[in-house]
């Protein structure tokens, strides 16, 4: 890889070599760079395993919407190894697990290696702890959308006594849809199936949780979805906070 503070060349065998290679290198280069070691090696071993297409198309094929049971999670894996993160490789070591282990406050603060929060998210896909979508265009996985209950986001739950309670809500915290997909409603079109589902999951309400546009989220990352995603489809905002939003409505069903 070539280092984006120097354009040194940057060489080892197999992707840990790498990270640790780069992290031993903006040591000693770049002092003030103000990242954790975890970080640096994240960056680094992300701009290697992200291989797929970074053009948008202008046109895509159908998009059909499932959700992620187990014989899925192959693909949902290779969006996350490979494609969602393609040009944003700063990204892609979360494996949208901040949601469901960062504290209020501490979001800035979960700093693992790439492959732990993969196993973690492999895990609870499995055992029914995480649950959401995916996008398919052309059979090829395009986008997902996190779509837990809250009382399985560390972020997100009210906790006991809460009303709503925490077990009657779906909350929506991440969409990741791959470069060539964007623009094109697929965000939207997940949206749209979690409220369609979300009455015969028990859930007697959709949640979601918008950066505020003073917190100036770049479009990229902006993975909650903007507010106007919400409100197209009549969330009503119920919470204002420091950096979002809570904005909730019935299921497509009952309301």
């Amino acid at each position: 890889m070539t280092c984006i503070g120097c354009d040194e060349t940057i060489a080892a065998d197999g992707l840990n070599d790498l990270g640790l290679a780069f992290l031993r290198h903006v040591r000693a280069a770049h002092v003030d760079m103000p990242y954790s070691d975890m970080a640096i090696r994240n960056f680094a071993e992300a701009t290697q395993r992200l291989t797929g297409p970074g053009e948008r198309l202008d046109r895509i094929e159908e998009l059909e919407v499932h959700p992620v049971t187990d014989d899925r999670i192959d693909d949902w894996l290779h969006l996350f190894d490979h494609d969602g993160f393609v040009g944003w490789p700063q990204w892609a070591a979360c494996y949208c697990t901040e949601p469901h282990v960062a504290e209020p406050g501490a979001e800035d603060e979960h700093d693992a290696h790439w492959t732990e929060n993969r196993h973690l998210m492999v895990d609870r896909l499995r055992e029914g702890r995480t649950s959401g979508y995916l996008g398919y265009v052309g059979g090829r996985p395009a986008a997902w959308v996190n779509a837990s209950l809250r009382s399985e986001y560390a972020l997100y739950r009210a906790g006991p006594g809460s009303e709503p309670s925490d077990e009657s809500v779906v909350g929506i915290s991440c969409f990741v849809v791959a470069p060539p997909y964007r623009r094109h409603g697929v965000a939207g079109a997940l949206l749209d199936r979690v409220l369609a589902d979300a009455a015969g999951r028990g859930a007697a309400w959709v949640e979601a949780y918008p950066f505020l546009p003073s917190t100036s989220i770049e479009p990229q990352a902006d993975f909650r979805g903007p507010r106007a995603l919400y409100d197209a489809r009549g969330f009503e905002q119920v919470a204002e906070r420091a950096r979002d939003v809570v904005v909730r409505r019935r299921p497509a069903s009952t309301s």
